[in-house]
């Protein structure tokens, strides 16, 4: 197929480009900054029209479109200006792109895969949620709904859509895991708030598996969770990593300094328990590479950092 991935600069893409072009596939990237021949350029939230934020003519030829670009979540605190970006990365991309596949429907993709998060369950306590749940309650959960809404017209359009609910990616060249690493090797990792809450995660690897299992099954449609089937207390995620790294975990983060670090963030990031179930992939018979955590972290400690990307371009997690 010929494969046009946006965000393919970000922790997900600068993987996924090149595991789809050694399956044969031609990619090209959709960029704000083309780089190389064969970039497609985009301005997505300009104010130009569609045409000429994004020419239809793009799409001619291209087979599949996986859309990962979005603003980083986790990038700093929250204000009121940080979370309209983050809004509108994901929605007005995602509209623009949609809208201009449905233009483009004769001779153009016939499949969208397109990044969401398991933020659309929201907090949900100790419930397990799966693809038939009905959307939370909070900043990300309205952001995802619109998101996922957005690619409306190219379904309208009889375009095959998928959106994969990431949950935490686990590289250590970013995303969760790429964050906690320097205070777990230093010693000054522990539990946040009470340890209680659930943690959905997948692994890079896995992320991108997902990705092509999605590209390449007909029969997946719609909202898809992105997680490995064993999601893990913090606690236990905690001493998991601590024990991997054969560092102590015992600098805990109590909630109260947690919201005052991060504000608002933390309640949705790291206090919020989210315990998710990945029936659709599972039902569709994807076979994770690495389902547990602590064989998971070994095997991506172990290997060399792979991630080349330098762009501002992330999938959202």
């Amino acid at each position: 197929m010929k494969v046009l991935v946006s965000g393919a600069t970000g922790l997900l893409g600068s993987s996924l480009v090149p595991a789809i072009a050694q399956d044969g596939h031609d990619v090209v990237r959709l960029t704000r900054n083309p780089r190389r021949a064969g970039d497609v350029r985009w301005r997505p939230g300009s104010g130009h029209p569609d045409g000429e934020a994004l020419p239809a003519e793009a799409f001619e030829e291209v087979d599949a479109v996986v859309h990962l670009a979005g603003e980083n979540i986790a990038g700093g605190r929250w204000n009121r200006a940080r979370k309209e970006r983050i809004r509108a990365s994901r929605v007005d991309g995602t509209s623009l792109i949609a809208r201009q596949i449905a233009a483009s429907a004769e001779g153009g993709p016939k499949i969208l895969v397109c990044a969401s998060a398991i933020g659309f369950y929201g907090d949900r306590g100790d419930e397990t949620v799966d693809e038939e749940s009905p959307v939370g309650r909070g900043f990300l959960a309205d952001v995802c709904q619109a998101w996922e809404a957005a690619a409306q017209p190219a379904r309208d359009a009889g375009i095959r859509v998928v959106h994969l609910r990431f949950g935490g990616l686990l590289s250590p060249d970013g995303g969760m895991l790429g964050k906690m690493l320097t205070p777990f090797k230093l010693g000054l990792g522990g539990v946040v708030g009470s340890g209680n809450q659930w943690m959905s995660w997948l692994s890079l690897d896995d992320a991108v598996g997902v990705i092509r299992h999605a590209l390449a099954t007909e029969a997946l449609e719609g909202p898809v969770n992105a997680v490995t089937p064993h999601a893990l207390r913090n606690r236990a995620f905690t001493k998991t990593l601590g024990h991997v790294l054969g560092r102590p975990t015992v600098a805990p983060m109590p909630a109260v300094m947690a919201r005052l670090a991060f504000g608002e963030m933390a309640d949705e990031l790291l206090l919020a328990s989210t315990r998710v179930a990945p029936t659709r992939l599972l039902a569709s018979g994807y076979a994770f590479r690495w389902p547990k955590l602590e064989t998971a972290l070994r095997h991506l400690l172990a290997s060399p950092s792979r991630n080349t990307g330098s762009g501002d371009e992330h999938a959202a997690s």
